[in-house]
């Protein structure tokens, strides 16, 4: 059975929105940081449902190795993808600050929106960047895709990847993905 560690809710309604690239979204101005092996990432409070400790999930066949599987969380099936191997990396090693970070996002194509899990080395904390600390992203010279990136942000005096989390966790690429995955192995 999952345990709730923290639940992350907005502070208040009227917090600014940030847009840092042209085109984009209006960022929020709190986010929440976690880490990925040694490198830190956040993503924008608003869509976090709540963050819960690692416990056994099922597998599911057939599905890319992003995808580690499913929970059950209070009746509702949520799957969760290891955002180490959504990158491109080494699946994450579970240890004792694992979490799943479970999150409402909006699908890309606007059809609505889906609960998923994000399984992240160790949660951090939210905290407050700016709009002025907050830099569009890099073209080129990042370690993940540029569209997973919104922006870089700027906390204590390090860099912190801001994740465009719709494009993270797009369904449809991942049941594109499935499909190549299912190819391959037939």
């Amino acid at each position: 059975m999952n345990q709730v560690v923290d639940r992350a809710t907005p502070a208040a309604s009227g917090r600014a929105m940030v847009a840092p690239q042209q085109g984009a979204g209006p960022l929020p101005s709190q986010f929440l940081t976690f880490m990925l092996g040694e490198e830190q990432f956040a993503v924008g409070i608003l869509g976090i449902k709540e963050i819960i400790e690692y416990g056994s999930l099922a597998g599911v066949p057939m599905m890319p190795d992003c995808v580690r599987g499913v929970i059950n969380l209070r009746g509702a099936v949520v799957p969760v993808m290891d955002l180490a191997a959504r990158f491109g990396r080494s699946a994450s090693p579970i240890t004792k600050r694992s979490c799943i970070v479970i999150v409402e996002v909006q699908e890309v194509d606007g059809d609505g929106q889906q609960v998923l899990g994000m399984l992240v080395d160790a949660v951090n904390a939210v905290v407050d960047i700016a709009a002025a600390d907050i830099e569009p992203p890099p073209s080129f010279g990042t370690r993940i895709r540029p569209d997973f990136i919104a922006g870089i942000g700027k906390h204590n005096g390090k860099f912190v990847s801001l994740l465009a989390i719709e494009r993270v966790l797009s369904s449809g690429e991942i049941v594109e993905l499935a499909r190549q995955n299912q190819a391959v192995r037939n």
